[in-house]
């Protein structure tokens, strides 16, 4: 998957903003990137404390573009352009004070085009990544919500991966009928760009009438919904994990579509069972897990386990930079 994204990158390298400048998973993960070329870093904090972070924890970072929001010559326009933006909800006093947090400031740079796209969360919580991403980015026209999902990856002994996509895993707590379709349209597309050809089932403890609730009414309608949304895309639910991914099972509960036993791509009800289905699959089915990738925003910008390593970070620029 990812030397398909690398070489995608190479014939149109894209600019990444790292908010977390001085952090030695950053400065790991861009030296890597740097040397790689198909990817530039924008490094946001004091020129003198990344490179002395840099060289402290043996990275070479020369040829990065850092950017230091206290100095920055552009920051009364990065002002003017988020006051209004913000349309009266933050003064220009306000939107200075927001634009010396490097969150901020680098959700703003991707807003006024001088990068493509942004991975931060390596010390900022999830909420401070989303923020200003809403407030300054914001979503797509059409789109109402931000949403994410997973990809997970296998090897296998053929040598080829098997490729999953999971959706919503991280932002939507309980999606209704409206933000379950917007879920599964955004996933879809992220799913292509992976290399997935989307095969969507509408996951729920019921397999086509089986069971009974306001939770598989709920996935019994949105999964009707969104054939109509995405006609050409193979798509079909309720039913259950075992049904979606076993084609014996599908054959035992009498699904002869493309969906049942033969799906890659899974829409979960709540971020209950999404947040558990992912971590079950990681853990014990020996996938790598990619995310979560937000979806929906007018700009790729993702965020970061603060747990995370610095192989997470290059692989997760990778995948921000692919969506771009």
């Amino acid at each position: 998957m990812f030397k398909k994204l690398i070489s995608s990158l190479k014939q149109n390298p894209r600019t990444i903003v790292f908010p977390e400048g001085t952090d030695p998973r950053i400065l790991e993960a861009g030296s890597r990137l740097l040397a790689a070329t198909f990817l530039k870093p924008i490094l946001i904090g004091s020129e003198d404390e990344i490179y002395a972070a840099a060289e402290e924890a043996g990275f070479n970072i020369r040829g990065a573009t850092i950017i230091d929001p206290e100095r920055y010559d552009k920051m009364d326009e990065m002002v003017e352009e988020m006051f209004k933006l913000r349309k009266g909800k933050m003064s220009e006093d306000e939107c200075r004070a927001a634009l010396k947090k490097s969150n901020y400031f680098g959700t703003m740079l991707v807003h006024m085009g001088v990068a493509d796209c942004l991975l931060g969360g390596a010390t900022y919580s999830t909420a401070d990544t989303i923020r200003p991403a809403l407030q300054l980015v914001k979503t797509k026209p059409g789109n109402n919500i931000v949403s994410s999902c997973f990809i997970l990856v296998r090897g296998s002994a053929t040598g080829e991966n098997e490729v999953l996509a999971m959706a919503d895993c991280a932002v939507n707590i309980e999606p209704n009928e409206d933000e379950l379709v917007e879920i599964a349209s955004e996933t879809v597309k992220c799913a292509r760009v992976f290399g997935i050809d989307p095969k969507v089932a509408f996951l729920s403890y019921s397999t086509k009438g089986s069971g009974k609730g306001d939770t598989v009414t709920k996935m019994r309608n949105a999964c009707q919904r969104a054939k109509t949304l995405m006609p050409d895309v193979p798509i079909d639910g309720e039913m259950q994990f075992d049904a979606a991914s076993s084609p014996v099972v599908a054959r035992t509960k009498h699904l002869d579509g493309p969906v049942g036993g033969h799906a890659n791509t899974f829409i979960f009800p709540d971020i209950n069972a999404g947040n558990i289905g992912y971590k079950i699959a990681q853990r014990l089915g020996n996938f790598d897990a990619y995310g979560p990738i937000l979806l929906g925003l007018n700009a790729p910008i993702n965020d970061l386990s603060r747990g995370c390593n610095a192989f997470e970070v290059y692989s997760m620029a990778i995948i921000t930079a692919a969506l771009a």
